[in-house]
């Protein structure tokens, strides 16, 4: 089931990278919002992680227990970061993406697009998307 769930995210995050992509300036509050989701994973405090996750993915998931074992085992990356980096905020339509570079405890480098949404509470993690590493000009 969990890996249905996946599917159905990252299918619709896929669809988004279809529409015009615009950057825009850095926001300092949802690059908080990502990096205390980290934060909290590094702490291994799965309530305040479950905390960042928007409303959509909190009734998706249901208990933080059942949030912690979908990241555990689709987002190991995430789960036990090493370094992360906000490589920059992109509008794709009417939604936000952050791209974020990951690099994992073994040194491998993973890139993010974290869907954000903006809630009464303020800014949460709509879903997250594993991206293709960028291409490297010569």
């Amino acid at each position: 089931m969990l890996r249905a769930i996946l599917a159905a995210l990252a299918l619709s995050l896929a669809a988004l990278s279809a529409q015009a992509q615009q950057v825009l300036d850095p926001n300092p509050e949802i690059e908080g919002v990502i990096g205390g989701q980290f934060d909290a994973f590094r702490a291994e405090d799965v309530a305040t992680a479950w905390d960042f996750a928007s409303p959509t993915i909190q009734r998706l998931f249901g208990t933080p227990e059942n949030f912690a074992r979908m990241v555990e085992q689709g987002y190991p990356m995430v789960w036990t970061p090493g370094e992360v980096r906000f490589i920059d905020l992109q509008s794709l339509g009417s939604i936000l993406v952050q791209r974020v570079e990951v690099i994992d405890r073994s040194g491998r480098a993973h890139y993010l697009g974290y869907q954000m949404i903006q809630t009464e509470e303020g800014w949460r993690i709509n879903g997250v998307q594993i991206l293709e590493a960028p291409s490297v000009a010569a």
